[in-house]
């Protein structure tokens, strides 16, 4: 079969999913999970399927468009039901397929007991759908629909358990996040198509050289609100604030959105239009300097961050800053390289992460977490294989991918030279706040729940409660299910997990500098014609490797200060707290950013809208515009009926004064 018709299959199997557990989730019960890994694993083989057919045909030849039908034709727009398929969409597709499969079969057992089994794994196969649908997309209007569908997926499964409050208002905070980002996709998507006249990608870019110059304005408008979405969507400063929030949703969703889905499309987007952003340097620059930021904050917040599930969500935002900068920078490869190996270890981390947290009786506190290496030894050993590889420690495969991001910076001069110096500080912190998390939740003396599972015994929480706000809370639907799992104990959570440890081992192995280059030499053919994808601008392999022993000095020493804190010397971080409480309470309150947005955005926002509900609608529209016209209508008709009197004389009497007053109109206007 060709390529596209794999990429075809890809959508098609996630789609079936979707519908079938959708219209029969009442029939369903544990046949809902059977049903929705199996279609997600099914589009995984169609990816390796549409991998195998593409690497058949020569490198010229590996850009294919396929069309089912035409979507709008109207106004000059001729937007299809497109899907274009080459290195980068069919990389993309096998990442996303790949691990969401992985937390399909976790979340078989992860999930179980819980009264919306079925409905989850339809949002779940919807999700992936979307996300799918975002990545094959062969043209600009493909790329929002599908963008658009992720926004209200993550809503849908951010907001699963939905008679938590903190759950909605997280589900509704990051719909909203996004959608601003749709807004800079949607205006973006206008000004380049008033150029090129065409929403197709590959029309688009043949067009761009022709119809701008570097740095022409709309061009760099464009590519501006083209990283608005992206940096809404992938959690990038200032439109980050919803990510930590995201973390109300089922462990397995918030593994879901960090590693394969959802994070990832602002670095994927960034990639995609990468002929437009060569010619818009501007743009460029922005984005990798924002990316850098991202990275240096959220590495800040994380070290005093005290729910596990946020600690991991903030090293995603640093991670996908990472990424960013580097597409930002043109190290697309390299980018992209580093968006696999973190869907590993980071899906991993999340993993892990739910099984501590269901051995804690849903409690997801660092301050009760300890001593769970003995009773815990599989999800132990997958923490640390996660930890290592996100700190970037050898061989594991963070080390390579990340370290090939900063050579590339620290080569190409300039000031990416200084964002690659920067990248080494959130190197630093990545391993600091990494090993934070580890040695504080399975070092130490045993905590109760830990104590009790050396026993055998699995803690169970008598009055559940919500983690956030300590409300207690039913398991009826709507709140999480009563059973509480651990990996130790459920083979699909061991297998899922296993998988991915290993590939946070070895996945590194496909990109070593001076060895093998596979993910570049099979992304080149669409990159072909991007010069700062040239090898001009590839670091030498003596100075990727000087750069890659410099990454793992800095990544062991953020570990050594973790272990120096947290094992050797307890306390520390308790004294430390206390010596500068104004730093560590501006760190808690995540640099003030949710009250700034608060007084700039939210507030002005919501006095506006009580302006115009009070005066505006109610005065204005409702009182003078429509209640003027409905009092002129009122006594119009009130007058007429006093006039119907019924009496002869009156109408006869009227009819005269009319015509009188024709005739001396007439006179008036003769003379």
């Amino acid at each position: 079969m060709s390529p596209t018709t794999w990429g075809w299959l890809v959508l098609l199997f996630p789609l079936l999913g979707t519908v079938t557990i959708g219209v029969g989730y009442k029939r369903w019960t544990r046949a809902a999970g059977v049903i929705g890994t199996g279609a997600i694993a099914l589009s995984f083989v169609s990816a390796v399927g549409a991998l195998l057919s593409l690497l058949s045909r020569p490198e010229h030849g590996r850009e294919l468009v396929s069309s089912l039908w035409n979507y709008a034709s109207s106004a000059g727009v001729d937007a299809k039901l497109q899907i274009l398929v080459d290195p980068v969409s069919v990389f993309m597709i096998l990442v996303v397929t790949g691990v969401s499969t992985l937390i399909h079969l976790y979340s078989t057992s992860y999930m179980k007991s819980d009264e919306g089994y079925a409905r989850y794994f339809a949002y779940l196969n919807f999700f992936v759908l979307s996300m799918l649908v975002l990545v094959l997309g062969g043209n600009f209007v493909m790329l929002i629909v599908g963008w658009a569908f992720v926004g209200a997926a993550s809503y849908l499964l951010i907001s699963f358990w939905y008679r938590r409050n903190t759950a909605t208002g997280a589900g509704i905070k990051a719909f909203v996040i996004n959608v601003l980002g749709d807004v800079g996709l949607v205006l973006g998507t206008f000004f380049i198509f008033r150029h090129t006249h065409t929403v197709s990608y590959l029309g688009s870019f043949r067009a761009a050289p022709h119809v701008f110059h570097t740095d022409s304005t709309d061009l760099v408008a464009g590519c501006l609100l083209f990283l608005v979405g992206a940096f809404a969507k992938s959690a990038q400063l200032p439109l980050h604030t919803w990510l930590a929030d995201a973390m109300e949703g089922p462990t397995p969703v918030s593994s879901l959105i960090h590693a394969a889905t959802m994070v990832t499309a602002g670095v994927y987007l960034i990639v995609r239009l990468h002929p437009l952003f060569q010619l818009a340097p501007t743009a460029g620059e922005v984005g990798a300097i924002i990316g850098c930021a991202t990275l240096l904050v959220a590495g800040t917040i994380a070290l005093v961050v005290t729910d596990l599930k946020r600690v991991i969500a903030y090293s995603t935002m640093s991670q996908i800053g990472y990424m960013i900068l580097g597409a930002s920078a043109g190290a697309y490869s390299a980018a992209l390289f580093h968006l696999m190996t973190h869907a590993f270890f980071k899906a991993l981390l999340f993993m892990a992460a739910g099984s501590i947290i269901g051995a804690m009786a849903g409690d997801q506190s660092l301050d009760r977490m300890s001593g769970f290496r003995k009773a815990l030894p599989f999800t132990f050993a997958c923490f640390i294989v996660g930890g290592l590889a996100l700190s970037g420690i050898p061989p594991f495969s963070g080390w390579l991918s990340k370290d090939a991001i900063i050579a590339y910076l620290n080569n190409r001069g300039g000031i990416y030279e200084v964002l690659g110096i920067l990248g080494y500080v959130g190197a630093l912190l990545t391993g600091l706040y990494t090993f934070r998390m580890i040695f504080r939740a399975f070092w130490g003396e045993p905590s109760p729940e830990a104590r009790e599972l050396e026993h055998g015994h699995l803690a169970h929480a008598h009055t559940p409660r919500n983690p956030v706000t300590g409300e207690e809370e039913d398991n009826q639907v709507g709140f999480p299910g009563p059973e509480h799992v651990i990996a130790e104990r459920e083979w699909p959570m061991k297998v899922a997990m296993g998988t991915l440890a290993v590939l946070a081992v070895v996945g590194g192995a496909l990109q070593i500098p001076g060895v093998d280059h596979v993910i570049q030499n099979f992304l080149s053919p669409a990159l072909a014609n991007a010069p700062l994808a040239s090898a001009a601008h590839e670091p030498s392999s003596g100075a990727a490797w000087a750069g890659l022993i410099v990454g793992a000095v800095i990544g062991l020493i953020g570990i050594s200060i973790a272990h120096r804190i947290y094992v050797a010397r307890p306390g520390t971080a308790t004294r430390l707290q206390q010596s500068f409480p104004a730093v560590h309470g501006f760190l808690m309150h995540k640099w003030y950013f949710d009250e700034l947005i608060d007084l700039l955005v939210v507030r002005p926002a919501l006095t506006l809208g009580t302006f115009a509900l009070g005066v505006l609608d109610r005065i204005v529209v409702t009182g003078g515009v429509t209640g003027g016209v409905t009092s002129v209508v009122r006594s119009g008709g009130a007058g007429v009926r006093r006039a119907q009197t019924g009496l002869l004389r009156y109408y006869a009497a009227a009819l005269i004064l009319g015509l009188s007053l024709v005739v001396l109109y007439f006179l008036i206007s003769s003379t």
